[in-house]
């Protein structure tokens, strides 16, 4: 097998048809060989009904149906695991990937074994002022915050070699975040631009809130360093305080704190301590997930392509 590609679905009912229809043309007489295997993600549209009707017409179109949504990271994980294919790709159903673009990078692999994975990345974004921003800042407090360094603008939308997927494999942690998994495990990659397309139908199901706790899973799987800040701002406090007092001593204004004044700085002292303590209690609850050894993903349903019955 030459190509696996992994389609995570939630409620993309009128984009599985469109989105294999593309493959085909795209492919053929390039690619003599893929699969595509789709995971339904827990979808509460018709999904599920659509994906069926392409499987039982299409003999390379595997299905895995979830029993809920458990997000895309599960879905991508079980598309690794059931990927037979010398190529990789993650690529999402609404179009705005296109296959050429996979084409592009099935010849880099092809014609660079130098290297092992082929990353796209968006020159342009169509989002606005303030989802820009928040998206900069993100990477910017990782890279200087973790081990790793993400590309800013690299997306879930790339193609690896078995080896890259192999190596994602083995790392078993129930909180997962792609991109910085991909950084982690190495492996010598190539960024491609690409030009978004508009959906093909629906909407994004990616709400801020929901960037916004993507981001912070990101940062805490990947560093350490807020677990550390309560202890370099306890001895800055410290000696802060030390300094202060000695400052008031033989400036005979030691007498001269209001209860004003000292409510505000107890205040102060206090909301800092409950932010690194929310910080703590991050780490303790993902801590606290893990050790359950719960599955990543429940499978309801799986169709599987002809070669693999």
């Amino acid at each position: 097998m030459k190509l696996s590609l992994i389609v995570p679905c939630y409620n993309e009912e009128n984009n599985v048809r469109p989105f294999f229809d593309a493959c085909k043309a795209a492919f053929s007489g390039k690619i003599d060989s893929f699969e595509a295997i789709f995971v339904n993600d827990g979808s509460k549209d018709c999904t599920g009904v659509r994906l069926s009707e392409l499987f039982s017409v299409e003999e390379n179109v595997s299905v895995i149906g979830f029993s809920r949504n458990f997000g895309k990271e599960a879905a991508m994980l079980a598309g690794l695991e059931k990927a037979a294919g010398d190529y990789i790709t993650i690529i999402d159903a609404d179009l705005q990937q296109s296959p050429e673009t996979v084409l592009k990078m099935v010849e880099i692999l092809d014609t660079k074994p130098e290297y092992q994975c082929v990353a796209a990345y968006q020159e342009k974004r169509r989002e606005g002022f303030f989802k820009t921003v928040c998206k900069g800042m993100f990477y910017k407090i990782i890279n200087k915050m973790s081990d790793i360094e993400l590309h800013p603008a690299a997306s879930d939308f790339r193609t690896v070699r078995r080896c890259v997927a192999d190596a994602v494999l083995s790392l078993g942690e129930y909180h997962r975040f792609s991109k910085g998994i991909f950084s982690w495990v190495g492996f010598e990659t190539y960024y491609i631009p690409y030009v978004a397309s508009e959906r093909n139908s629906g909407k994004s199901s990616w709400s801020f809130r929901k960037l916004l706790g993507y981001s912070v899973d990101g940062i805490t799987n990947y560093s350490v360093l807020p677990l550390r800040l309560p202890l370099y701002f306890g001895v800055l406090s410290i000696i802060g305080s030390i300094i202060g007092l000695l400052v008031k001593l033989f400036s005979g204004t030691l007498t001269s704190l209001t209860p004003g004044v000292l409510l505000l700085v107890i205040l102060l002292l206090w909301g800092v301590s409950c932010i690194f303590t929310g910080v703590m209690g991050l780490y303790l609850s993902k801590d606290y997930t893990e050790n359950k050894h719960r599955p990543k993903y429940i499978i309801k349903e799986y169709l599987p392509h002809d070669d693999e019955k």
